[in-house]
């Protein structure tokens, strides 16, 4: 099994707030001296964004797309007292410890589907990553998409596996399709699903998805969890992906009847 590991670093200085949505990420400056986007755990939907966010960016990663790299972000209590804006100062000091950031690409571009072409085998394999996710948040509106160096980069995965945040029928839900694929932004060019669901199917073992979900802090799984134990919890992320992948060409005929 590969190294279960993400790099850890520590945050510096607090750069600027992008509230967006309602996680109130921020760009911060960390002691590798690299600019971060972070999310918070303290923010509205606590850690299990910050759950959604690894799980989802690291299987990307493992499928070939471009993520920004994943690293847990240490932040010191200092920065609660520093903050003017009540709000922030409140985020910050209910966010004291780890977090999670992705690296901030300076001088990125907000992806439109107007004018930045997409092939069809990249949309396929980012719509079938979406359907397997059940990532909500990849709509005209909102595409978590980014241009940069002339190529596409995923972000913000922290509204997928939205079934974890009451975990209600969970085992029924891992085999049905995704309803709100119908949404996705590149739906429309994913004429390669057939040929990207196979690749999908041998990389995404059992052992790499373990390797994932080892990654998680304790932490995070301790937080209002409906599990007896840790290790419980693991597992049934890891069941939930598994069924998932075992069903991925009923997610591959569900998104050919949406297109």
């Amino acid at each position: 099994m590969k190294e279960q590991t993400l790099r850890k670093v520590n945050v510096t200085r607090y750069v600027t707030p992008l509230r967006e949505g309602g996680s109130m990420p921020a760009i911060v400056e960390a002691d590798d001296n690299f600019l971060y986007v972070i999310k918070f755990k303290g923010a509205g939907q606590g850690t299990r964004a910050l759950i959604a966010e690894l799980i989802g960016g690291e299987i990307a990663r493992t499928l070939g797309l471009r993520i920004p790299e994943i690293v847990f972000v240490n932040l010191d209590e200092v920065f609660g007292r520093m903050e003017g804006d009540e709000e922030i100062q409140d985020l910050l000091k209910s966010s004291v410890g780890n977090n999670l950031a992705l690296h901030y690409l300076s001088g990125a571009i907000t992806f439109d589907a107007t004018n930045n072409k997409v092939d069809a085998e990249l949309a396929s394999k980012i719509v079938l990553l979406d359907s397997l996710l059940l990532n909500v948040d990849r709509t005209v509106r909102n595409t978590n998409m980014l241009w940069w160096r002339n190529e596409l980069w995923l972000i913000d995965h922290g509204a997928a596996l939205y079934f974890h945040h009451s975990w209600q029928n969970w085992k029924e839900k891992a085999s049905l399709p995704f309803a709100q694929l119908k949404d996705h932004v590149l739906l429309p060019y994913a004429s390669e699903l057939d040929k990207v669901s196979g690749a999908f199917s041998s990389l995404l073992t059992a052992e790499e998805i373990n390797r994932i979900i080892a990654m998680i802090p304790d932490e995070w799984l301790w937080r209002d969890s409906p599990f007896e134990s840790v290790e419980e919890h693991r597992a049934a992320y890891s069941e939930f992906l598994q069924v998932r992948v075992a069903h991925l060409q009923t997610l591959v005929n569900n998104a050919k009847d949406a297109r």
